[in-house]
């Protein structure tokens, strides 16, 4: 296929997404909005508080021996 004949196939799907508009189920919509969970910002950071690390046990101290040198070229 040429490139004129590709460009009009993808010009034609392109129109034909851009105006295709699907029937919307509001009532649907509505059950699934409706039945969401509303956890406040405050329920969900004791949620995952255990994961929270205040204490930075783990994080490497930079000590100038710590750094990478590279090595003498041979």
């Amino acid at each position: 296929m040429g490139r004129g004949r590709q460009k009009a196939k993808q010009t034609k799907v392109a129109r034909k997404l851009k105006y295709f508009s699907p029937d919307t189920d509001l009532d649907a919509l509505q059950r699934e909005l409706a039945s969401g969970h509303d956890e406040s910002e405050d329920d969900l950071y004791a949620k995952y508080a255990d994961f929270d690390d205040d204490d930075n046990e783990d994080e490497d101290t930079e000590d100038e021996d710590d750094y990478w040198s590279p090595s003498e070229p041979r």
